[in-house]
């Protein structure tokens, strides 16, 4: 495989790295229970540059893993076959922001949470919420990323107008426009979005801003069981209440996050708890939403409701918020994560089955979630097992969680993609013509089949 050709591509030869001096966290994802091989990493800083390297990699047949932070979880970014890791996390400027038409113009590799503090000193916000906010937003367009703010807001795919793309073949390409609405022919726009990486390299966005909320207020509502707490979840949308992000935890996912960073939370004594938010124009708005439902949370079991507006109480609240993953896997020496999304009306039955699998077989499954459009987030932990042993029940938990999620009308992933890890889950759930479709669409993109090989179909 003839890759020496890179360092002709690329001035600064700092900037491609070869075999055994790649480092270990580019051949991996967040969860580093999966592995793969290259031969070279490069970190392009332009899209002239993105497509000389695909350009290069096309007449070679070279397969070539775009990604950006790495915050992965399902081995979108693992490379499979060797080849090129293409690292676009130092194409990270905010190009601009057009206040007249409610837009920013950024590169693939800008930091979520820089930029969301970027539009916010202008007055303005940039919804989409996912809880790693180091996530790159060329990694949150690729895998269509949603979060807490999902049920007022929607997802990443909602905010994406344009997206300057690199085919495989070398050619850049420009998806939609600044318009707001657009009814031209298939929308070759949306078919990037979620394809993580596979049809495309994303190297610019549009991306649609919205008037910065002046007043934002948090209420933690504590139930005696889980159940009693998502059975509210469809008594507050009946009451026609927009509330930002309604999130369920569990007591033992909040104990993980007050260990791990070493800060208490307002409330442990519970078992369950939903965590609402709310934000409107102004302080009235924003009292008179959240005072009408913690009224109907009291009216409906609630052992008791916290008003979480101070910024201490912000800060302790959304930091373990935040910090679920990172603590429950630092609870465990391994764990997998089964990102299923059900009907609100399940979510309920869904996290008690989870449960009886955690019964069944003898195994801890903590998790959390948004309980407001139905995403839940449920991990599998190895913790003492034996790796045989681990493999076995993983495999065993995932298939019954899954094939409970069909049952109940839901999807293999709500937020995270399908990546390496899921593939033969989103086979069960679409069935031979939809995965077929999807293929010929992959080749059609990409007929030498080099883009992020073996992921997603």
């Amino acid at each position: 495989m003839a890759l020496t050709g890179l360092e002709c591509l690329i001035p600064d030869s700092s900037r491609v790295i070869f075999d055994s001096n790649i480092e270990e966290k580019y051949l991996s994802d967040t969860l580093g229970r999966l592995r793969g091989r290259a031969k070279a990493l490069v970190f392009p800083e332009s899209t002239k540059e993105v497509s000389d390297i695909m350009k290069y990699a096309y007449e070679h047949k070279i397969p070539v893993t775009p990604r950006g932070a790495g915050t992965n979880l399902v081995g979108s970014t693992v490379p499979a076959d060797g080849g090129i890791v293409l690292d676009l996390s130092r194409m990270n400027r905010v190009l601009e922001i057009d206040k007249d038409t409610f837009t920013a113009t950024v590169e693939s590799g800008v930091v979520l949470k820089d930029f969301q503090e970027l539009v916010e000193q202008e007055g303005l916000f940039y919804p989409p919420d996912p809880g790693e906010k180091t996530a790159t937003i060329g990694g949150n367009i690729s895998t269509n990323a949603g979060g807490m703010r999902a049920v007022k807001y929607g997802v990443t795919r909602d905010y994406v107008r344009a997206l300057t793309v690199v085919l495989p073949t070398g050619e850049v390409v420009e998806f939609g426009g600044k318009t707001v609405k657009n009814s031209s022919g298939y929308s070759l726009l949306n078919l990037m979005i979620g394809s993580e990486g596979t049809l495309g390299v994303i190297t610019r966005a549009v991306l649609k801003l919205v008037p910065l909320p002046g007043k934002t207020v948090s209420l933690l509502v504590p139930f005696a069981d889980m159940e009693q707490a998502i059975e509210m979840v469809p008594v507050i949308v009946e009451a026609q209440i927009q509330a930002t992000a309604i999130e369920f935890m569990e007591r033992e996912t909040i104990l993980f996050a007050e260990e791990y960073l070493g800060k208490r939370f307002p409330d442990t004594r519970n078992d369950a708890y939903i965590l609402l938010t709310f934000d409107g124009r102004n302080a009235e708005q924003v009292r008179a939403e959240y005072q009408e439902v913690a009224d109907l949370c009291l009216e409906h079991g609630a052992l008791d409701v916290f008003i979480v507006d101070t910024q201490e109480r912000k800060q302790s609240v959304w930091n373990a918020r935040g910090a679920f993953l990172e603590a429950i896997k630092a609870s465990t020496t391994q764990m997998d994560e089964c990102d299923v999304v059900v009907p609100r009306d399940r979510v309920a039955d869904f996290i008690k089955y989870t449960h009886e699998v955690a019964g069944i077989l003898n195994l801890r499954i903590p998790s959390f979630g948004h309980a407001g459009d139905g995403n839940l987030h449920v991990y599998l932990c190895r913790d003492d097992l034996a790796e045989d042993e681990w493999k076995e029940k993983l495999s065993l938990g995932f298939e019954m969680m899954y094939a409970r999620a069909r049952e109940y009308g839901g999807a293999v992933s709500g937020e995270h993609g399908i990546g390496y890890a899921k593939k033969e889950y989103l086979k069960e759930q679409l069935g031979d013509t939809q995965i077929g479709l999807m293929r010929r669409i992959k080749k059609a993109f990409d007929p030498n089949l080099i883009l992020n090989p073996d992921k997603v179909v």
